[in-house]
């Protein structure tokens, strides 16, 4: 029948474009509210974070960019004896006991420019097997900002790693959350003098809140305003220690990366889906947002999410034959 094949095709386009930086479940309740010093998130606060693993084993973190691809570091796959057919990305879930959704990898593409020596370009890509499909607790994250806000209400990163820098064994099996602010880059570089411009520090006032190993790859999600969407600004790379009073976290610039992670979707044949910000968010930004001091904030412009409703419907309608 024409009807049914209308509105499957309809619902596709709609999955395909559904919003980002969204917390549906998380957000339609009242909130009251192991990275290091910190707190276990609650169920559908960062629907677009993901566990990666071998062999069923937590090693590193990372975010949904759209149903085909995960982003994370290049140094979780720093090792070639490491295979696709190895990873199971778990999705849709808070705590690891529990059976979610493991979805399978068919390609790894490490940023050819990483460094190992300083962590400099320290981004990849995960191809997954199939599509997945979004729901209240699978949410892809928005794009970054641009221009890059002056500041940000409030930023976090969350992940599976350990909560105890003195014990290795520490592992969370619950997602830990923590709040983080972006401090200025020529004040992080005092710290650390091999940082680059591809690179964003964050911590949070004298806290020992941090990161820590096997939260690598998780998202920094920062927001503009109370109540509006997420957006990811960096990426968990590496740092000093763990949980130092002081020092911040260091971050790959996610924004930096948005050519490149556009060019490698596109030529896998599997390219975003997100090529526009609500002209909402973009007006918003433009009159209450500077841009940023810090070289590491003021990057390319990027295409973001979501399309319109109306749009996703004609365009469903027009392509039907």
């Amino acid at each position: 029948m024409i009807l049914p094949s209308i509105l499957l095709l309809v619902a596709h386009t709609l999955e395909a474009n559904v919003e980002c930086g969204v917390r549906p479940l998380y957000d339609s309740r009242i909130q009251y509210s192991r990275i290091i010093e910190g707190q276990e998130a609650e169920l559908g606060e960062f629907p677009w974070q993901v566990s990666i693993q071998e062999s069923d084993h937590h090693f590193c973190g990372g975010s949904i960019l759209s149903e085909w691809w995960i982003l994370t570091v290049a140094h979780c796959f720093y090792s070639q004896e490491l295979s696709p057919t190895d990873l199971q990305v778990r999705v849709g879930t808070n705590d690891l006991t529990t059976s979610p959704l493991e979805l399978q990898v068919t390609t790894i593409i490490r940023h050819k420019g990483f460094k190992r020596l300083n962590m400099d370009n320290d981004i990849a890509l995960l191809l997954l097997a199939k599509p997945l499909t979004f729901n209240e607790l699978t949410v892809p994250i928005c794009l970054p900002l641009w221009p890059a806000p002056s500041s940000w209400h409030e930023c976090w990163v969350a992940g599976w790693g350990i909560t105890n820098s003195t014990d290795k064994e520490s592992m969370s099996m619950d997602l830990m959350k923590v709040p983080m602010r972006i401090i200025e880059w020529e004040e992080c570089l005092r710290m650390f003098p091999s940082l680059t411009t591809n690179m964003l520090c964050a911590l949070y006032g004298n806290e020992s809140y941090d990161a820590c190993q096997g939260d690598s790859g998780g998202p920094l999600v920062c927001t503009t305003d109370p109540g509006s969407r997420w957006y990811q600004v960096g990426i968990i790379s590496w740092g000093k220690s763990c949980g130092r009073k002081g020092f911040p976290g260091i971050y790959t610039v996610l924004a930096k990366y948005i050519p490149w992670i556009e060019k490698i979707a596109q030529t896998e044949g599997k390219p975003l889906d997100f090529r526009s910000q609500s002209s909402s968010d973009k007006k918003k930004n433009r009159q209450n947002q500077q841009f940023s001091k810090s070289p590491a904030l003021n990057c390319p412009q990027s295409w973001l999410l979501p399309c319109l409703l109306s749009f996703a419907l004609l365009r469903a309608l027009s392509n039907w034959k």
